[in-house]
């Protein structure tokens, strides 16, 4: 039995592997409802998890899940000192805390981009988490960790992408480190820096003097003279006109 189970997480990680870019160190969320079960199972987590994904994984949760569990008291007081012990992922409800399964469930919005596995009992969460395609799912099922198949929304997801009608999160990924690296898509703050430079400043040209103010500083008395000049030049050069005779009377 083990070494099916182990076949068939084996086939469904190369899945996600393959199309949703998951790579090791699997990150694993844990809610308070699977290490309860985990507690209850006497199953070592740290120890029967990368076995049973044959890699690195690294055990995480959220402050929400922690407070959830430290306000359901003594009972689940077991499964808080095992999610205590796990990697505190930063969560979007820092000041105002929320469900541990809507916290999870907002750790895999817009496509999952970190790559987290969601591993809970909580039947409700399970289902809104197979509605987003590219999230794994893990439970426990008779004191034994189980990776789920992927969901028919996953499935359908990925037929999609492969006939060219959706692009993966992984592509966009891709596609822009490729234009960074190339130098093809700006920053779009260093857009903002450059317009701050044009506006900032004074324009130099604006600054200057205009030429006719040169023009008007010449004195009346020097117009007067060249006119004069022009005046003297056109009498001499004018022809003499010759005095008649006077008759004597």
């Amino acid at each position: 039995m083990k070494i099916t189970r182990q076949k068939h997480a084996k086939k469904h990680l190369g899945f996600f592997r393959n199309n949703f870019g998951v790579r090791e160190p699997y990150q694993i969320l844990l809610d308070g409802t699977f290490c309860q079960a985990a507690l209850r199972g006497r199953i070592q987590l740290r120890e029967q998890l990368p076995r049973y994904l044959m890699g690195e994984t690294q055990l995480c949760t959220t402050r929400c899940v922690l407070k959830e569990l430290e306000t359901l008291g003594n009972d689940l007081y077991g499964a808080k000192l095992i999610a205590q012990k796990c990697q505190v992922r930063n969560c979007p409800h820092f000041k105002n805390a929320v469900s541990g399964s809507d916290c999870l469930l907002s750790m895999v919005e817009e496509g999952n981009p970190h790559h987290y596995f969601v591993a809970t009992q909580d039947q409700n969460l399970s289902v809104k988490v197979k509605k987003k395609p590219g999230v794994p799912l893990m439970f426990i099922i008779q004191n034994t960790i189980v990776l789920d198949k992927p969901s028919p929304k996953t499935v359908a997801f990925v037929k999609a992408i492969e006939s060219g009608q959706l692009v993966s999160v992984h592509e966009k990924e891709s596609i822009k480190q490729l234009k960074e690296e190339q130098g093809l898509m700006k920053n779009p703050e260093q857009r903002r820096r450059k317009k701050r430079k044009k506006i900032s400043g004074p324009n130099p040209l604006s600054c200057l003097k205009k030429k006719k103010k040169a023009q008007d500083t010449k004195s009346p008395a020097s117009e007067k003279k060249r006119k004069r000049k022009r005046v003297r030049i056109r009498n001499r050069s004018a022809p003499a006109v010759p005095c008649e005779k006077q008759n004597p009377g």
